[in-house]
């Protein structure tokens, strides 16, 4: 693979890579950080329950401390759990989707946890009188939170990961969708433990953030592009299929006002796969004509990617 390769030729990383490997990196923590901000902020503040395992780890922690009376202090040891179960996870996501997934996941896990557990939680809600809008505002904020990470091509574990397997496998599955699946036991069970308001506004929280979550996935966007040059450029299309792993179709055609031959590249792609796409089309013909339709329904062999 190019990307992988240095300036002399050799199989390694090259500068270029790790630098814009070690960019999502740093936007993926960022996002986990964002996670942190909008649960302890606005979410744990007015006893809400977020969704997949991070609220099976609010579940736990409310469990230990209400019912078995331990004591943990001034930190919440919900992010601790949280961690704790991801361990089972981060070992599939080694395995079967991949190492770099892996270990930008793990790291970007293990700093959520460390946001959890240090950043404060206010003694007095900021919404103190209005928990639909601490439920609309944490939705959002958490949201971006995991959705940042799975644009970078990682998450914050949970939910994520089984939901980025069950993609490749399925073309009508969102990470968004599996976790509001998963919701529904849960808070299920929230129901035998709490009043009914708890669960109806965590349930609104949950849905806010899986609508966030898959409106910045966009790897769930499919693009149908075209492009148009005059050239046949083998190198522009070893390009696309070597770095973007992307199959190519070529059309012969022809302008019907120049009368001059054409070449049409058709090619199906991810659309966070598209500005990588665009760049090596305009490198190799600055003057090609680029179409472009969004969210196409596609059936066939067509590999969802991370």
């Amino acid at each position: 693979m190019n990307e992988y390769m240095n300036e002399t030729g050799k199989h390694g990383f090259s500068k270029k890579y790790l630098a814009e490997q070690t960019r999502q990196l740093s936007i993926g923590i960022f996002g986990a950080l964002l996670y942190a901000v909008g649960m302890n902020l606005f979410i744990v503040p007015v006893h809400l329950y977020s969704g997949g395992l991070m609220g099976f780890s609010q579940l736990i922690r409310t469990l230990l401390v209400n019912y078995a009376h331990m004591a943990f202090g001034s930190v919440d040891i919900a992010g601790i759990i949280y961690y704790m179960l991801n361990i089972p996870l981060l070992y599939i996501a080694f395995r079967k989707i991949g190492r770099r997934f892996f270990v930008k996941t793990m790291i970007c896990t293990t700093a959520m946890t460390i946001f959890l557990s240090l950043i404060p939680i206010p003694a007095t809600p900021i919404m103190s009188d209005d928990v639909l809008a601490s439920c609309l505002i944490g939705g959002i904020i958490c949201g971006i939170g995991l959705g940042i990470p799975l644009q970078m091509g990682c998450s914050t574990g949970g939910t994520d990961i089984i939901g980025l397997m069950l993609i490749r496998e399925r073309r009508n599955v969102s990470v968004g969708k599996i976790s509001l699946t998963m919701n529904l036991v849960l808070y299920g069970l929230c129901l035998f433990l709490f009043d009914i308001s708890t669960v109806i506004y965590s349930v609104i929280y949950a849905a806010v953030n899986s609508i966030a979550v898959d409106k910045l996935h966009s790897q769930n966007i499919i693009v149908e592009v075209k492009v148009v040059t005059n050239e046949k450029n083998k190198e522009m299309e070893k390009e696309i299929l070597a770095h973007l792993e992307r199959g190519v179709t070529v059309w012969q055609a022809k302008g019907a006002y120049t009368d001059e031959p054409k070449h049409m590249l058709y090619i199906l792609l991810s659309k966070y796969e598209l500005p990588h796409l665009k760049f090596i089309i305009h490198k190799h013909d600055p003057h090609a004509f680029i179409v472009v339709n969004e969210g196409v329904n596609i059936g066939g062999n067509f590999q969802k990617k991370l």
